[in-house]
């Protein structure tokens, strides 16, 4: 078991056996909560602490499953620091600049008010910057790599490394770096619009999202990847999963590529649930599922 002596001193904050808020409400807690006080800090930590202890990086949880046995050792928790949104016109173009804790509706909102378009599906995504770089997040047909300019990242040791689009081998929910950095800000190309225009494009998505989205349950985003070639909410309902439980987990009867908990789910009924679906699409269409979201443990 890992103790805060065992730690760096940092001047952020540890917690020992912290609770994980997270959008499902399931899961166990962190053997070490961090949250560091800047950037220095973090790169501070990273290149003292023992390599041998496990380190992960949280966002605001909106697309993990907590292991019902908690987070081994230590689950960095970005907090305010992390948060700020600016913007700078540099070679005629316009880059929007925010840190990996910085909610994606939020940046949105902010490209909105300056009436910078390019950001507007942003406003569908339920997470932060951080996790959205991450995992290429997009939705209604746009993601983070049609308007990354370039990320500032850490490396295992808290080395900084500048890392342009070009070079995070993006594709479908999948970039080649995750495994390697940790994301503390992001640079975005918009173009000049208006608010009335901006504010109009997130209405619409919007409007969408909550028609056809389950977004007042306890969820965490699409289930699973779509394959190629093919829907992965369709291939649910083709096994007839729409609206099947396990216990209080239960794929959504509004969109059948979302889990919910419907009461008091544990993570391993919601992963249960979904392992479930993962052998009936394979064993009748031949077609492998894979997660989009997140187990943590």
């Amino acid at each position: 078991m890992i103790k805060i002596n065992d730690l760096p001193r940092v001047k952020g904050i540890y917690r020992q056996n912290a609770k994980i808020v997270n959008w499902f409400n399931v899961g166990g807690n962190a053997e070490i909560l961090f949250k560091p006080s800047d950037c220095e800090d973090l790169q501070f930590f990273l290149n003292e602490i023992d390599k041998k202890i496990p380190v992960q990086i949280l966002g605001v949880a909106s697309n993990v499953i907590i292991s019902d046995d908690g987070v081994k050792g230590v689950l960095i928790k970005l907090g305010q620091e992390f948060s700020k949104i600016n913007h700078q016109e540099i070679n005629n173009k316009i880059i929007i600049n925010c840190g990996a804790s910085a909610l994606c509706m939020n940046v949105a909102i902010y490209a909105r008010n300056f009436g910078f378009s390019g950001l507007e599906f942003l406003s569908g995504i339920p997470g932060t910057i951080g996790g959205a770089i991450a995992m290429n997040a997009g939705c209604y047909g746009f993601e983070i790599a049609d308007v990354l300019q370039n990320a500032k990242c850490l490396d295992q040791s808290g080395q900084i490394e500048i890392i342009n689009n070009q070079d995070f081998n993006f594709s479908y929910r999948y970039n080649s770096l995750s495994k390697k950095y940790f994301f503390v800000e992001g640079n975005f190309i918009v173009n000049k619009s208006s608010s009335e225009e901006v504010h109009a494009k997130m209405h619409d998505l919007q409007k969408k999202r909550e028609e056809t989205q389950p977004i007042r349950a306890k969820t965490g985003g699409s289930t699973f990847k779509n394959p190629h070639n093919h829907k992965a909410w369709q291939l649910i309902d083709g096994i007839g999963f729409r609206g099947k439980k396990n216990g209080d987990a239960q794929f959504s009867e509004k969109h059948c590529n979302f889990l919910i908990n419907t009461g008091n789910a544990k993570s391993q009924d919601l992963i249960d649930l979904a392992n479930q679906a993962i052998s009936e699409v394979k064993k009748k269409y031949g077609i492998i599922l894979e997660l989009e979201i997140k187990y943590i443990k």
